[in-house]
């Protein structure tokens, strides 16, 4: 009796799932800084500065990671856009913004077309 073959699976991206990802763990480090010493931590200084300080550095870090983009720089691209991730989180811990939440909302629009996401928003 021959043995059925296995059908080969396909090789697994290297996707890092939402609940063990790197971000996850950042925002709970910049979280734990709220109320730090704004001497001894960059992120408990941006806290102490407020929600508008916060906006304008992720603004900032937005705008050198487009312009890297644009200007084809992988490795400055690469760290603008770290740069950029930080400040986003950190204005989320400002707000109070959990990254689950914003996982959620990328989870709940994962496969539809960007027009019909668009379509579906309400409008204010």
């Amino acid at each position: 009796m021959a043995k059925k073959k296995k059908p080969k699976k396909a090789p697994r991206p290297n996707i890092v799932t939402i609940d063990e990802h790197v971000l996850d763990r950042l925002y709970l480090v910049i979280d734990s800084r709220k109320g730090a010493d704004p001497e001894t931590s960059y992120t408990a200084r941006l806290f102490s500065r407020g929600r508008q300080q916060i906006a304008k550095k992720l603004g900032e870090e937005a705008v050198e990671a487009l312009i890297e983009g644009i200007q084809g720089d992988k490795p400055k691209l690469i760290a603008e856009s770290a740069d950029m991730l930080y400040h986003l989180l950190t204005l989320w811990a400002a707000v109070g913004v959990q990254p689950k939440s914003v996982w959620d909302e990328l989870a709940r629009r994962e496969g539809l077309s960007g027009i019909a996401e668009k379509a579906s928003r309400k409008r204010t």
